[in-house]
């Protein structure tokens, strides 16, 4: 029953193969950016990057809606989310697939969540509380948002 030391050492071939596995993963990983946000032509900072899916893309929801001369606020006692621009008020809790539109009771695509204190919001949910459109670039690995009514100067999105 007693086996020798040398049976449970991986072969050296092993270590080899996963050295290089972590540090092709580590590189790419130091080497990637993450997805970046403009809206009406101004880029974005935010602590949390946005989610992308195949399915397109979650923002987080504070820093689009600031940006888009929204206010944001959280009752923490109700869970209730609410994002105001003009007279369009937006109501929605994290993990909730129907919200209240101005009064009127909606279903969201996606349900909201949260990364890391942030509300993300599928794109569609911006599109439809502010009225922009948003296009999700996989290739420049950005998203982009336009406001209705605002006219952007100068260059366009960062596009190259």
């Amino acid at each position: 029953m007693n086996r020798p030391l040398s049976e449970f050492v991986p072969d050296g071939r092993l270590i080899v193969a996963t050295a290089v596995t972590a540090l092709a993963a580590s590189l790419a990983l130091a080497l990637s950016t993450p997805t970046t946000i403009s809206v009406d032509g101004q880029r974005l900072a935010s602590d949390v990057a946005p989610v992308t899916t195949p399915g397109g893309a979650y923002l987080p929801l504070r820093v689009v809606s600031d940006a888009s001369g929204a206010r944001t606020s959280y009752d923490s006692r109700s869970g209730e989310i609410t994002v105001r621009r003009g007279s369009e008020v937006l109501a929605m809790h994290i993990g909730a697939t129907t919200a209240n539109m101005n009064g009127h009771r909606i279903t969201l695509a996606k349900a909201p969540f949260a990364v890391r204190g942030r509300v993300m919001v599928a794109s569609a949910t911006i599109s439809r509380a502010f009225g922009s459109t948003v296009r999700y670039d996989a290739r420049h690995d950005r998203v982009i948002v336009r406001t209705p009514g605002v006219v952007v100067a100068g260059a366009a999105d960062d596009e190259p």
